[in-house]
């Protein structure tokens, strides 16, 4: 061996190196954008004017309620904003109306310290245990066919109607709104100091997408609007007084070895997933278009077909060879029809008419036994006309017309 002969391994060796490492750096490149773009629209998303939490006074997506704020501003009314339960205690007095959605995230001490000061209050929201703590009503099935107001609360005389999603059964000296015999959509308790707390679930009927459908902006001003200011509460994890240990995850209860194993697997099925990605070389030019031979299609689709256990399909395909080959045997088109085709050969062969007609338009067959029989007359019949086929053309007739 020569010298070139051993330099031109080590060239191409040499060629390969480099072109490994830039398809290397290629895919390390793409894989670092997408990664920068995922983070970079979820910290849009999560910072967006519109990705705010269920009926909040600042959302301006369709579950938001900003649209609900500005008409309280619109209509005099000062809202004012907290995200802080301890900014909101301090912002309470005797001419605000505090309203929020369902604190669940603080505890009820924190709650009845919020709600103390305050002697109006709204609960856009509310859950069981909301419920219970206020000793106002329980959940009650209802009606979601759109309701009046029907009680002695005259804020909501002129409200209208509205369709409510879910109904409460108020406990005894609470005033029931907006219902039927079941329950009612809005509970107001008005207790003897002067102090009144309502509940309504307003997720859907303060919501910015449905706030202007049947009464829902009017019950809206009817809650809210009594006083010249609004302090809103926001309750968020993030503000919430709740303590406790962190819930269990899945590597605290599974043995220590487990989660080695599963980074050892990931790492293994992704150095098989490289190992076998690997290209081997440039890819091989094919012409096109590439022929298929009939007989292959006709085999595969026998397979199929058989497979499938489909009696009646290979029937109708043998029927429909049977026929086309027959036509053309016959003088006939070659899209002519059962009966022309039984006809045909019944003339052919002499015998009556209608007499090939259940072999070639009759019922299908239902099984393999049935489908045997019938490819085996099938071939009778064409057998039967090519034989007739070649005594009509080496008849002694024919040959003396031809030597006229």
């Amino acid at each position: 061996m020569t010298v070139i002969d051993q330099a031109i391994p080590e060239a191409s060796t040499a060629e390969a190196r480099p072109r490994r490492v830039r398809a290397i750096a290629g895919w390390a490149i793409v894989v670092a954008l997408v990664v920068l773009v995922a983070f970079v629209a979820l910290q849009v998303s999560a910072s967006g004017p519109g990705a705010r939490g269920t009926l909040d006074p600042e959302g301006r997506d369709d579950s938001g309620a900003l649209a609900l704020a500005e008409i309280l501003r619109d209509q005099g009314v000062e809202v004012s904003v907290y995200r802080s339960r301890a900014e909101a205690r301090a912002a309470v007095d005797d001419d605000t109306t505090l309203v929020m959605t369902n604190p669940y995230t603080l505890t009820d001490d924190a709650l009845s310290e919020l709600l103390d000061p305050a002697y109006r209050v709204v609960f856009l929201s509310t859950g069981t245990h909301l419920l219970g703590v206020l000793d106002i009503g329980e959940n009650a099935p209802g009606s979601s066919n759109p309701a009046a107001a029907d009680c002695d609360v005259p804020e909501f005389a002129d409200v209208g109607t509205i369709r409510a999603d879910r109904f409460f059964s108020p406990e005894d000296g609470v005033e029931a709104c907006f219902g039927d015999g079941d329950g009612a959509a809005v509970l107001v308790d008005d207790a003897g100091d002067g102090r009144r707390t309502s509940v309504v679930e307003g997720t859907r009927l303060f919501s910015n997408a449905y706030l202007a459908e049947n009464g829902n902006a009017a019950l809206a001003l009817a809650l809210l609007g009594q006083t010249d200011r609004v302090v809103w509460y926001v309750p968020s994890f993030g503000d919430t007084d709740i303590e406790g240990q962190s819930p269990d995850t899945l590597g605290s209860l599974t043995p220590p070895w487990v989660t080695p194993a599963i980074l050892l697997l990931i790492v293994a099925g992704i150095a098989t997933a490289v190992w076998r990605g690997q290209r081997f070389g440039p890819l091989v030019a094919e012409t096109l278009p590439v022929m298929v031979r009939a007989s292959e299609t006709m085999h595969g689709r026998a397979r199929l077909t058989a497979k499938a256990a489909d009696a009646p399909h290979a029937g109708q395909a043998l029927r429909d060879g049977a026929q086309r080959r027959l036509a053309r045997r016959l003088g006939l088109a070659v899209h002519a029809g059962a009966d022309e085709v039984a006809d045909a050969a019944s003339d052919r062969l002499r015998i009556p008419r209608g007499t090939l007609q259940a072999l070639l338009a009759g019922p299908l067959p239902d099984d393999d036994a049935a489908l045997v029989e019938l490819a085996r007359r099938l071939d009778e019949l064409e057998t039967a006309v090519e034989a007739t086929t070649r005594t009509t053309r080496h008849s002694p007739h024919t040959e003396a017309e031809g030597t006229t």
